[in-house]
Parts: C-alpha cells; structure tokens; sequence
C-alpha cells in the first residue's frame, strides 16, 4: 500500500493530524469519510483540498466516503463565520445533494467493482427520525459544555460583537457533526475523519464521542486553509466564487484563473491540485523557473485541473479561447467558441448597437456612422488598406465590403479588431 500520509506531506496538504493516524493506515486498508455543505448546487475550488485528499486517499488503497450533509446542511456550520446563515428547505439541499454527488463522480470512483470503491452517504438519512429527546438523552449527556466552549469556532463567535451572538442551533452543531462520525465508526467501520483546518474542533469532538460512547480509537487529519501569496483570498475574483458548474464558472475563466495565478502559487498548487507524481512536479518547477516568462507551471497547473474538472475536449476550447485576444486563433476558433466562452473571452472590450434592419451596410459606414471604432471613414479606409482591420478574425482588404447577415456569429454579434489588440463587439439588435 502507498504511505498516504507521507504522500500528503510532500504536497504541503497537512495542516493538523492526530497522533497514531499514519501508523494506523499502514496497517492496512482503511476508510475515512469527509464532509461536504450542501447549501448550493455546486462546489467551489474552496472545497477541492478537501476531495483531493479523498482522491489521494482511494487512490492509495484506502476506501472514501463524502458525507453530504443533508441534516446539518439545515442547521449552519459556525467554524470560521462572523454570521448565521440562512437554512434551506428540504427539497432545496435534495437538489443541492444530487448536483454534488455529481461533481464528485469527476474525482472518486464510486462505479467500479473495486472494495475501496467510493460512497457517498447523507446524514439527513440517520438524523430524520432521531428525536431531539434521544439525541439529548443519548449523545447529549456525554460531551460537556465546558468541552464545547473551549473550541476555537466557538469562542470566536462568542468574542465577537454580543449583538450577533451563537444561537443553540450552530452551538449543537459540533455535537451532530460528532455524531455522523460515531454513525460511521460504527455502521462503516470508518476510523478517519478529513476535512479543513477549521473542522479540526467539530473533528475531535467525533473522536471523543467514539472513545466515550463504546472505547474506540478514531483519528483526524486535517489540511491548510489555502490562501494567496499576495494576501488575497484564494478561489475569489471580482466577480465572486470560482465554481466547478460549468454554467456558473465556464470552463474558459475556470482555464484562465488557474493560468493567472502567481508564480509563488502555481508551485504550490501543482501539488495539491493535481495527481502529477513527485518526480513531474520537481521537473516542472525547476524548468519554469529557469524560464519563469513562458509560464509553463502555469500552463500545466490550468491544463490538470481543467481536465479533472471539465474534461479534455473542453480544456482544449479553454486554450483556443485564451489565445483569442493574443493573435493566434483562427475565424473557425472563433465561430466555434459558444455564446458564453465569446462573452467571457471578450469581457469588457467596448461594445456598439446596430438595428438588424441596416444590414446590409458598407464597411466603412460600420465602422465610423454606425458604430465609433474609427473616429472618421479616412481612418478606417486608411486602417483596412494598410491590412490592419479584421473582421470575426479575417483580414478585411477590401474598403467596399458589406458587412452582411453572413458576417453575424450565433446571430447576434459581430467582432471588429483594429491592429493587433483593440476589439469591439457589435451586437446586432
């Protein structure tokens, strides 16, 4: 069997891990679970620590299970938040569940007819029908309060403002959380709990709920929160979480973020989000840093996790898209690209309105009546003689062309590129 632990260390995907965790898992095969808030239809790369260690886990002889937390998704985890959350309905976190499962399917084999093939479990199932009264009475009595003031996502709720305050909601939360790892012990043998550095509190109350409840041994490990060697906080743009659902996070800005990301950075995610062995990752590193301008690591780093996430034909649109703005894609690309990647490829270029109704129209009226992009017909004529306008990517020569219905991409736009890197979409009305 592969040394799981010694696989996380060298990736720097250890954070905290109870003592006797690593002999246990030499021992043989064993089974770790790791837990997934299902308060949206999809996952975030915030949560990819957390399944790829789940993936280096299977990958390493060992059975996973995702717990989705379709009862404590209802009730709102405290750990590293400055306020509750809003809870969902029933029939909201089902759909959120089915949309996880999923993604996960992307990383875990739950399919084969391996032993250590992966399961997802939902603790809604083992928590419907237990009642407040027998969950009290028989998990209740066995953790203190003083045990669960003393963790950390506690008392930093409690320092802070009195006004936002802890409700007995999110302070029950450690005690479920313990308990959905007892219910594993003990139905699926499961002896490991993953997750955060911030469930590290929620992790070890489980640990103790099984020593208290029938003796057992169970062990954490948990994994750093990541950050940005800038200070910035990892998996966030301006325009908010960077998702795996490819309608909210399409796979060209998922490509582009991860090809964006500083040099500092890009040697420390190779290895944690991706499976590359030592030996590729080393190689890697030391070839980018000799040439640290052609941003190989970079390029690596985006072309693995766009695979994993999206798949290989959509990681191949993701580069042709991101050569769109440099030159190097051809009019086919670009009729190839779908109405989501051109937006997102093109946002922010300066944009024109023309009515349908005045097609067809000469070029040179296009460029500086209808639209602005010249400041005068001289220009544009002088622009399309010496060749330096292009048409949805193909030269225009000719200063009599009519741009016509024929010029239109998925029927509503045309893009105008002036020299090599002004562009201008036209979105025909």
């Amino acid at each position: 069997m592969k040394n799981f632990v010694e696989e996380l260390k060298w990736r720097g995907m250890i954070h905290d891990i109870m003592p006797g965790t690593e002999e246990e898992l030499m021992k043989g095969p064993s089974a770790a679970y790791v837990g997934i808030d299902p308060t949206g239809d999809s996952l975030h790369i915030g949560h990819l620590v957390s399944i790829m260690i789940l993936k280096h886990f299977q990958s390493c002889g060992h059975k996973p299970y995702a717990l989705v937390g379709g009862a404590t998704g209802m009730i709102g985890d405290p750990s590293m938040k400055s306020q509750e959350r809003n809870l969902l309905d029933e029939a909201t976190l089902a759909h959120n569940v089915e949309c996880i499962k999923a993604q996960l399917g992307r990383f875990l084999d739950f399919e084969s007819a391996a032993p250590n093939k992966a399961e997802l479990v939902n603790n809604y199932e083992w928590m419907k029908d237990y009642t407040f009264i027998n969950f009290t009475r028989d998990i209740g009595k066995l953790i203190t309060v003083n045990y669960m003031m003393s963790k950390d996502s506690v008392k930093k709720r409690l320092s802070r403002d009195s006004s936002e305050g802890m409700s007995f909601t999110e302070f029950t939360y450690q005690l479920l959380q313990g308990y959905d790892f007892l219910y594993l012990y003990e139905h699926k043998g499961v002896k490991l709990q993953l997750g955060g550095a911030d469930q590290w509190g929620n992790i070890t109350t489980g640990t103790e709920l099984i020593r208290r409840t029938c003796g057992g041994e169970a062990f954490a490990l948990t994994c750093p929160l990541i950050t940005k060697s800038d200070g910035g906080k990892f998996g966030k743009t301006e325009k908010g979480n960077i998702w795996l659902d490819a309608e909210r996070t399409s796979p060209y800005q998922f490509y582009q973020f991860w090809l964006n990301v500083s040099d500092d950075d890009a040697e420390k995610y190779i290895k944690i989000f991706t499976m590359l062995d030592r030996e590729t990752i080393e190689g890697a590193i030391a070839e980018h840093r000799e040439d640290p301008g052609q941003r190989r690591l970079q390029k690596l780093l985006a072309k693995e996790i766009t695979i994993m996430v999206h798949g290989e034909k959509e990681y191949e649109n993701a580069v042709k898209a991101s050569q769109m703005l440099f030159g190097k894609a051809t009019a086919d690309d670009l009729r190839s690209l779908d109405e989501k990647t051109f937006l997102a490829v093109f946002d922010g270029v300066p944009t024109f309105d023309i009515e349908r109704a005045k097609l067809p129209v000469p070029v040179l009226d296009f460029l500086a009546v209808e639209t602005a992009i010249f400041p005068s017909k001289g220009e544009a004529r002088k622009m399309i003689q010496g060749n330096g306008f292009s048409l949805n990517k193909e030269k225009v020569t000719d200063i009599n062309y009519q741009i016509e219905e024929k010029d239109i991409l998925d029927g509503k736009y045309i893009l105008a590129q002036k020299g090599k890197k002004d562009y201008y979409i036209i979105n025909i009305k």
